[in-house]
């Protein structure tokens, strides 16, 4: 039986939508190629989920592409992660910028190489003048870090007295980006693995056993179907 479409409406859509891209190592070691082939195709898919995204009329969207605890995989697949961001902002940031996309980059700089930050600035710097769609690629991010790294500024900064929730959050790696309000995770795996750990407590969750690479529109679309049909009260009643 086809499945009935929901209409998305402005109320039904979500504003932020955040994925973790989960499998890409499954995904190539499915078809017996090396790990690296797999973040590869993963990159590559990202390119058409930009255009997925813009689409249908979501204003950010981020993804989680390189945790703070990734750095202990094989330093051969760090290596070759951080070869392909090099080449993927080098080649890809003029047709993401087409699609009046803004590159952002969200998450610690140590331990990143010093000419891949130089690349992410340049990017950042090239695309600040788009609105359509902010693009947040969230490398060497943790959810504790940030935290951490939050509490730091603050008490760096002086602040006196008692501490907010709005305190804290001016002090976030990107404190005007909203919460998201959708995250997918891709691969099977059923857990937020350090991502977007404050700013998620009133997200909504979509997993999925499609890996990375093989999440398309028609996936996506059912995500977005899915989270369109719930009802999010906040912790408070329906009226």
């Amino acid at each position: 039986m086809k499945r009935a479409e929901i209409i998305l409406t402005d109320e039904r859509k979500p504003q932020h939508l955040a994925i973790i891209l989960d499998g890409n190592g499954r995904w190539a070691k499915k078809r017996n190629l090396p790990r690296l082939m797999g973040h590869r195709a993963g990159l590559r898919k990202l390119e058409d989920m930009v255009r997925l995204v813009k689409r249908e009329g979501i204003r950010y969207f981020s993804v989680y592409a390189f945790s703070t605890e990734n750095w202990n995989r094989p330093i051969m697949e760090v290596t070759g992660l951080m070869s392909l961001f090099r080449y993927y902002i080098r080649r890809k940031v003029d047709e993401i910028k087409a699609e009046g996309a803004r590159i952002r980059f969200c998450g610690r700089k140590d331990r990143l190489p010093e000419d891949l930050l130089e690349q992410m600035k340049w990017a950042e710097d090239y695309t600040a003048d788009q609105k359509i769609l902010d693009f947040i690629i969230c490398i060497n991010y943790g959810g504790r870090a940030e935290i951490l790294d939050a509490v730091n500024s603050l008490i760096q900064s002086g602040h006196q007295g008692q501490v907010t929730e709005e305190d804290l959050r001016k002090h976030f790696y990107l404190p005007d980006v909203p919460d998201p309000d959708l995250i997918i995770r891709t691969s099977g795996e059923l857990r937020l693995s350090n991502f977007w750990l404050w700013e998620s407590a009133y997200s909504e969750y979509y997993f999925t056993n499609i890996h990375w690479p093989d999440f398309n529109g028609d996936e996506l679309r059912k995500a977005l179907d899915d989270y369109a049909g719930r009802e999010r009260r906040y912790g408070g009643l329906k009226k």
